[in-house]
């Protein structure tokens, strides 16, 4: 199977809307995406975008609308049930601490521990060890797991946030501009990284106004415009050019049956 083209949907939401008040953020979208397909989500500012990205991982919850995983019915009602599920989120400030190592990143909020309660402490050499494995193979300059994330540059520091989706082993990536801070080589370096997980067959939900990135990392485009879905598409069947008319509505709609 090539990835894009056929086989059963890793996660479908159908009619998601979500409401501010009067406020409508997103207006019945339906989406889906494959088992190792990526899908590139576009749109500009106040489309809906983030919104859409936050009801995923169990930020937010949809004011109405159902998702499925798995061809199964779900409520993400937190960023919990979404990592249990093996959806991870790599957000544009990648949400790292400053005054943590990158192993104590890598697993924050996941801890392992030893002794016997309630004397449980931090099993750092594990940690770490762990950690290393996770970074390697990741095509950027892999920090140290004991380094101090706050003197990373900015591919290392997504390299820890992506090593994050390598240890867990999720089966769903939701990258949110995940070069928007990065000069023209961590911006290659990182998207070697994102080549790796594709290659584990890793679905990915990729969020960016980079127009060359999303013609060549995704499989498919989604248009949100104004919190309704526009465009959803092939990559194959489009350019540059036919994605940002879809964007800025010079063209209104652009949806091909699959």
């Amino acid at each position: 199977m090539t990835p894009g083209t056929s086989g059963a949907a890793l996660l479908e939401a159908r009619g998601v809307r979500k409401s501010y008040g009067p406020v409508h953020a997103l207006r019945g979208v339906d989406f889906r995406v494959r088992k190792g397909e990526t899908v590139a989500l576009v749109g500009d500012n106040g489309a809906g975008k983030s919104t859409f990205v936050k009801i995923l991982s169990g930020a937010i919850q949809p004011t109405g609308g159902e998702i499925l995983f798995d061809g199964r019915p779900i409520a993400i009602s937190s960023t919990e049930v979404a990592r249990n599920l093996g959806i991870e989120t790599v957000y544009q400030d990648l949400g790292l601490c400053d005054n943590l190592s990158v192993a104590d990143n890598i697993f924050l909020g996941r801890e392992r521990t030893w002794g016997i309660a309630p004397l449980r402490f931090l099993d750092k050499r594990s940690m770490r060890a762990a950690a290393d494995d996770a970074l390697k193979g990741l095509s950027v300059n892999v920090p140290r797991a004991d380094a101090n994330v706050s003197g990373l540059s900015g591919g290392q520091r997504q390299a820890v946030a992506l090593a994050r989706t390598k240890l867990w082993k999720s089966s769903l990536v939701l990258l949110d501009e995940p070069t928007a801070a990065l000069g023209v080589q961590e911006t290659k370096r990182a998207m070697d990284a994102v080549r790796k997980l594709q290659e584990q067959g890793i679905s990915i939900v990729l969020i960016s106004h980079n127009m060359p990135l999303v013609m060549e990392m995704s499989h498919r485009v989604v248009v949100l415009r104004h919190g309704t879905k526009v465009g959803d598409v092939p990559t194959a069947s489009v350019n540059g050019d036919d994605i940002v008319s879809l964007i800025t509505g010079a063209r209104q709609t652009w949806i091909e049956a699959a």
